[in-house]
């Protein structure tokens, strides 16, 4: 309809109202897709920003990953670095340390004051100090540095006891204290070495910090683990040193008589620690103060026939008598100082003594066949690069008769051990206590 035939003012209005309306909603819906644009067009923008800031953190995160890789490994280097440096610098050390026992030792035997004595134990016991702090050192740098591989095997507990026994006896005696082995027919999973350094430092600790009474070691069977008791009647540990008795160089309250030995540097408990996690025996303890202490080592049973073991320990008991008039001694040392105070030693002892530097020369002694060695002791490392396992070898060929030998080494390593082990020749390690040296010569030539 033409609107010059509207005449109805009111129906114009409503007209009129419906086209603004109209325009309006167009007008809003544009606002609106144009506010839409615009915010996805910031949504985008904001989207790209993150997703540059999120790759810039991604590298930046690849990076510092890569640094810190670089970091643990150099740490790792390091840490082998030092390990070589020390298992070197000990091996340099223990070898003037042990010229210096063994003169010492020499020296003891010419002493007739007492006085003089005195002196000579106290210089002792300070080369014992040094040696135990060098060797411990050692210890604990191979064990942190995650280089020593246990060798797991059968262990006899009795043969173990045996030889723990013949070392801490006298310890016992000087302080009138009792020190008593369960007799244990057993063999258990483990490494016999590391093992055994765990009972020793145990063993030290209790008797050190023991004023009466004694020690006692025992075992209880606990399903597939034996677990070792180490009793002692010592002075305790208290509640709130519980923990702290495994950290280094914590050392508690000693007693009265702890002079005779030193009162100990504060490592042997954690020395225990770490050996036992390397083998995954736990290792807990009771105590009581003022009543003593028992720690329990729990150990894997092992698969062996302990009955074979047991003989084979009785059969390695070394004797008590120390006759060594007239034994012939093939000494193979290329250290001047090691090979002095050892022969000296050793004439005092009234051996025969004939001394070489190499392979070679120890073959050339025995080109006198008046002169047949009861025994050869040689060090690993000699002179020419010669090993003392080899020479010891060609020795025996030569002589066409396995002679008794004794290799006397500061080289630590486990290859020294197997090499010594696969040639049926007995290990000392430098520095070498001379009654314990006395004791197995002894023993070799029985």
């Amino acid at each position: 309809m033409p609107l010059r035939n509207i005449n109805d003012l009111d129906r114009l209005k409503k007209i009129n109202a419906a086209l603004v309306s109209r325009v309006e909603r167009s007008m809003d819906q544009q606002g609106n897709a144009f506010s839409l644009f615009q915010t996805a067009i910031s949504l985008e923008s904001r989207v790209r920003t993150r997703t540059e800031e999120l790759h810039s953190t991604l590298r930046r995160l690849e990076q510092s990953n890569i640094d810190l890789s670089a970091a643990k490994e150099n740490a790792e280097q390091a840490n082998l670095s030092k390990t070589r440096f020390l298992a070197a610098a000990s091996h340099d050390v223990l070898q003037p340390l042990n010229a210096a026992h063994l003169s010492v030792s020499a020296l003891a035997e010419v002493q007739t004051s007492e006085e003089g004595k005195k002196l000579v134990r106290q210089v002792e016991r300070s080369l014992e100090t040094m040696e135990d702090l060098l060797r411990t050192l050692l210890d604990i740098s191979k064990l942190d540095a995650g280089v020593v591989q246990p060798d797991i095997g059968d262990v006899s507990l009795e043969a173990l006891f045996s030889s723990l026994r013949s070392d801490f006896q006298p310890v016992a005696e000087l302080k009138a204290l009792s020190l008593k082995f369960r007799p244990v027919n057993a063999v258990v999973r483990s490494d016999r070495t590391l093992l055994r350094r765990i009972l020793q430092n145990i063993l030290s600790n209790a008797l050190g910090y023991t004023r009466s009474g004694g020690v006692l070691v025992g075992t209880r069977h606990r399903g597939d683990t034996i677990r070792i008791d180490v009793a002692d009647t010592g002075c305790g540990i208290p509640e709130d040193q519980r923990e702290a008795v495994f950290e280094e160089f914590h050392r508690g309250t000693l007693p009265a008589t702890a002079e005779l030995d030193g009162g100990g540097l504060g490592l042997g408990l954690a020395i225990v620690r770490r050996m036992a996690g390397a083998l995954g025996h736990p290792v807990t303890f009771s105590s009581r103060v003022g009543r003593g202490t028992i720690f329990h080592i729990d150990v894997p049973v092992g698969l062996g026939a302990p009955a074979d073991a047991i003989a084979s320990a009785a059969s390695m008991e070394r004797p008590r008598g120390y006759g060594l008039f007239g034994t012939k001694v093939l000494l193979v040392e290329n250290d001047a100082e090691v090979l002095e105070a050892m022969t000296f030693l050793l004439e005092r002892w009234q051996c025969l003594v004939r001394a070489a530097t190499s392979t070679a020369d120890a073959l050339d002694m025995l080109g006198d066949t008046d002169w047949l060695p009861d025994i050869v002791i040689a060090d690993q490392h000699l002179d020419g690069g010669d090993l003392g396992t080899t020479t010891i070898s060609e020795v025996r060929d030569y002589l066409g008769r396995a002679v008794p030998a004794l290799i006397v080494t500061a080289d630590s390593s486990e290859a020294v051990a197997k090499a010594a082990r696969a040639g049926g020749i007995e290990l000392m390690r430098k520095p070498v206590k001379p009654a314990q040296l006395r004791a197995l010569l002894a023993h070799l030539l029985a």
